[in-house]
């Protein structure tokens, strides 16, 4: 029987790199988005979500979970809304913790009894360096800390069922979202590379090898834990 992974955003940047790697580990991929991927895995099932409308992700969940029962599980989907403290509305704030924060609850909550059925599951949280704080990051960076925060309860809470629950936290990575804010030949481009330890931005496939490995089977004595893929940016401070 093939194992099915379940992963929120995957048509596109890290998410895509997500998926990509759990189909090579020949894995079934359910991938929720907004928007269908331009290229489809050739082992993968798209249903359409927009995790803002608390009806129709419920409604999607409970349709990927009667067809498939994933017993893995990637919280990637997100929303940024960057602003100043003065700046942030109520408005972003909420609309950022329904994509970011309460998406990750409903599905992990949808996928629960199937784990609990298998005595087996794995759930990744995508966090982020901005979780440690961030200039014009109030709503995103909370979010990203809340994720963390989850995987540690859910950790805790989970472990006797055979359910791991880990967070990856990537830096900067060169997604198609951040070439366009950031061209390649611009200062403030060169000055994240500068600031990151390694000399470069990261790569979707830098952050899916990470995940990949808190979704392995053979993962089962790491839970709770935060990885961050930053190229060594949260060893110290740097003007990103």
């Amino acid at each position: 029987m093939t194992e099915t992974v379940l992963v929120t955003g995957g048509s596109g940047g890290i998410g895509r790199a997500i998926a990509r790697r759990a189909a090579e580990a020949g894995w079934r991929v359910v991938n929720l988005d907004l928007r269908a991927p331009e290229t489809p895995l050739p082992v993968e099932d798209f249903f359409a979500c927009d995790f803002g409308d608390l009806a129709m992700t419920r409604d999607v969940l409970a349709r990927v979970v009667a067809q498939h029962a994933p017993t893995r599980l990637v919280n990637n989907v997100g929303v940024v809304k960057p602003a100043s403290l003065e700046e942030t509305s109520v408005e972003d704030l909420a609309t950022v913790m329904e994509v970011n924060l309460r998406s990750a609850v409903l599905s992990a909550q949808a996928l629960l009894p199937a784990m609990r059925a298998a005595g087996f599951g794995r759930i990744v949280n995508i966090a982020s360096r901005a979780a440690l704080g961030k200039e014009l990051r109030s709503a995103y960076g909370a979010s990203k800390a809340g994720l963390i925060g989850l995987a540690r309860t859910w950790a805790l809470e989970l472990a006797a069922d055979g359910i791991t629950v880990n967070a990856i936290g990537p830096g900067p990575i060169a997604t198609e979202l951040f070439k366009r804010a950031n061209p390649d030949n611009s200062p403030r481009t060169r000055a994240i590379i500068e600031g990151v330890p390694v000399k470069r931005l990261g790569t979707p496939e830098d952050v899916a090898n990470g995940v990949q490995f808190f979704l392995d089977a053979r993962s089962g004595f790491v839970t709770g834990q935060v990885l961050y893929v930053c190229g060594g940016l949260t060893v110290g401070l740097a003007p990103v």
